[in-house]
């Protein structure tokens, strides 16, 4: 069952005057629609999968403002419905995951800041950098400056991110060329409040379509010769009328202070976490009010020269806060100084590290680093450094109170997680074969990487596993297997990985892990996924597809069924087929299932339809101590507990109350041939009255077996 946004739905609806109070990226969703959209798309990844997740659900709402809102199979193809964008005055909006979304819709990308645009055209990007991150360590800013891509990075705070939004279309307009708003994870998340407008609908929309289609004008098409007139109309006209309106506009934003000798030129996203160190340092006060200027920059490309020379002249010195590398705008900006023959000293990565998020601690250290550098009208050195110092101790005195190191905590499988199973049978099979080659893949299976399983030998891209084995299977002896998720198949596997196989005739293994969703990034529906209605395939059945195009091993497995998976792997690994093998590993994702079954029961509960809920425990005598259960699995709700038992030492193994009754446990001892220790109890409600009868007799039965034991 998909989760429900009816709150968020509808706070889209408050009008002029209204209040709105929430999360960031609802803030730009509800910016969206006060900007006049005529469509929007994407792909679902964190920190932006709220965005089109509320707009899917709100099919009313769109519906009345005709506006087409769609899931996107791919970054590629929400890409692509840009180019609505391109011959007609109409605007729409794309999401995606940062860089690596963008990288899959590149191609799309350059070819629409080629011929640019004539309605306005945003990409949002959920720019997932730093330590919390889950991809890899690249800067949206790169492709901005590759493509001519106007670039904005809004100050987190509600008011300035819905300006930034309503004020990126009309840049996008003005410029004639895309613009993509990159959102860290701390401004999709952070909370607040704005005064809402009213919902406008575009004046063309899906109620209200256009009479002819747009006449055909070459000039409007990204294909040689126009191409290089396209290249001229970048530098020549768009950059400059970005930067006019930029300047005009006020997107960037300046925040004066009496230490006039010194500045800092932050990016917009980063100015949370400036303001507040400043404040620590005493440097500002807790409503904002910087001692030290502040130039913000909300639009990071294109910078605009007589802008950051106005804000550097008559300065000493300036600080550039520029998370990632390269220093792009530490580059500029110090290219943009020489031009106008300023001295003001520059400083950036030479305080700041070359790389990595700029977190609280790393932004404090580099202030001091770089201020403690002057010491006049204003600011003290020595002060500044036994400031930092005291802030650290209270940093350490906090981790020395506590009684032990905190462990690390890695993410891993939900309990229950029907993928944790596969890897419990992988591990088996590795006890007989050896080591295997694993491709590794995007999605909830990547934590098959983590202990106890540590298994992956590469990931190269969503749903790219099955193609990144096919330059390791014929240098290996043992047959490779890759994992894939059903999202990752749908995503780009289906194309890139088992048809570049089929057509190579390819002697690999692929597992499929179908659990029905786009899991990873919450549990969006994919073209496999099932309705509740019918419970049919939404657009089609990945078993049906790969036959269809001529998959002849192939074999559906329960994936809690653990043994036969070990057989079927066995088998794949040995037999004398040659050629592609796969293996569609089906179990449904764990928390869509508990949600729809919480739904489902309370509803029976509510009717009085009986119903049962599975637990699983282990008998304390029976178990060993062994814990081959724990570490075959790795299962959230196996924990240790000591032994009730007086003459015997070793802890044993128990299920704790976060079970949800998957059953793994019990099958992986049955797989591995471990203790008989493990049992299965179900909790009826609503019981019938036969039923009922046969519990008291059978109490009374054991009760009178116990007084006999008393007795005895």
């Amino acid at each position: 069952m998909e989760r429900s946004f009816t709150k968020e739905i509808e706070l889209l609806k408050l009008g002029q005057g209204e209040t709105f109070n929430g999360e960031g990226i609802l803030a730009v969703t509800k910016a969206l629609l006060q900007s006049g959209v005529a469509y929007v798309g994407g792909y679902q990844g964190a920190p932006v999968s709220h965005l089109l997740d509320v707009l899917i659900q709100a099919e009313d709402l769109m519906g009345e403002l005709g506006i087409n809102a769609e899931a996107n199979s791919s970054e590629a193809s929400a890409a692509a419905m840009l180019a609505a964008s391109v011959n007609y005055p109409v605007r729409g909006a794309v999401t995606w995951k940062s860089v690596v979304g963008t990288n899959v819709a590149s191609d799309a990308l350059s070819n629409l800041s080629s011929t640019g645009v004539m309605g306005g055209a945003l990409i949002i990007s959920g720019e997932d950098y730093g330590e919390g991150a889950s991809i890899i360590q690249e800067r949206t800013h790169a492709f901005a400056l590759k493509s001519t891509i106007m670039l904005v990075d809004p100050r987190p705070d509600l008011n300035t991110i819905v300006n930034m939004v309503e004020k990126s279309f009309e840049l996008s307009e003005a410029s004639s060329s895309p613009v993509m708003m990159e959102l860290r994870i701390r401004a999709c998340h952070v909370q607040g409040s704005f005064e809402a407008k009213d919902n406008v609908a575009s004046p063309i929309n899906a109620r209200n379509k256009a009479d002819n289609p747009a006449g055909f004008l070459y000039d409007r098409l990204a294909h040689p010769p126009v191409t290089f007139k396209h290249e001229k109309q970048k530098v020549e006209d768009r950059i400059p009328a970005a930067q006019k309106f930029i300047l005009e506009n006020d997107m960037n934003e300046v925040f004066n202070g009496e230490i006039s000798n010194h500045g800092i030129i932050v990016q917009g996203g980063l100015y949370n976490t400036l303001i507040r160190r400043l404040t620590n340092l005493g440097l500002a006060d807790s409503f904002g009010n910087t001692r030290v200027p502040i130039l913000v920059l909300n639009v990071t490309h294109p910078l605009v020269p007589e802008q950051i020379s106005s804000f550097c002249t008559g300065k000493q010195s300036v600080l550039v806060v520029e998370e990632g590398n390269p220093e792009y705008l530490e580059q500029q900006i110090g290219q943009i100084l020489r031009g106008a023959d300023l001295q003001t000293r520059l400083h950036g990565k030479d305080v700041l590290p070359l790389a990595g998020e700029y977190t609280a601690d790393v932004i404090t250290q580099g202030l001091v680093d770089y201020l403690g550098q002057y010491d006049d009208a204003g600011i003290q050195g020595e002060a500044l450094r036994d400031e930092a110092a005291r802030l650290e101790n209270v940093r350490a005195n906090a981790q020395a109170a506590l009684d032990e190191k905190v462990p690390p905590r890695p993410p891993g499988f939900c309990t229950g997680c029907p993928e944790r199973p596969v890897f419990s049978a992988i591990k088996l099979l590795k006890e007989e074969l050896g080591d295997i080659h694993i491709a590794a893949d995007i999605g909830c299976h990547a934590f098959g990487t983590f202990e106890p399983f540590s298994m992956g030998n590469s990931i190269l891209g969503y749903g790219m596993s099955l193609a990144s084995a096919a330059g390791v299977r014929d240098i290996q002896k043992k047959r490779t297997i890759s994992i894939m998720g059903d999202g990752g198949f749908w995503h780009n596997g289906l194309q890139s990985g088992v048809l570049s196989a089929l057509f190579n005739e390819g002697d690999a293994i692929l597992i499929i892990m179908q659990n029905g969703y786009s899991s990873a990034t919450g549990q969006q529906n994919i073209p496999s996924s099932r309705s509740r209605t019918n419970n049919r395939a939404i657009t089609g059945e990945i078993e049906r597809t790969l036959k269809s195009l001529g998959v002849e091993w192939l074999k559906t497995i329960r994936t809690y069924s653990v043994d036969v998976m070990v057989d079927t792997l066995r088998e794949a690994m040995t037999t004398d087929f040659n050629g592609l093998k796969v293996i569609i590993a089906d179990g449904e994702c764990m928390l869509a299932r508990q949600r729809r079954l919480k739904t489902d029961n309370a509803r029976k509960l509510e009717g009085g339809i009986r119903f049962e809920t599975p637990r699983f425990g282990i008998d304390d005598e029976v178990c060993t101590g062994d814990h081959s259960c724990i570490r075959l699995s790795g299962c959230p709700s196996l924990t240790i507990k000591p032994n009730p038992d007086p003459l015997r030492t070793d802890p044993i193994a128990h299920v704790n109350n976060g079970c949800v009754g998957c059953g793994l446990c019990g099958e992986v001892s049955h797989a591995a041939v471990l203790c008989p220790s493990f049992y299965k109890a179900e909790r009826v409600q609503n019981a019938g009255p036969i039923e009922k009868a046969v519990h008291k007799i059978r109490q009374s039965v054991i009760g009178r077996m116990s007084d006999k034991g008393d007795t005895a």
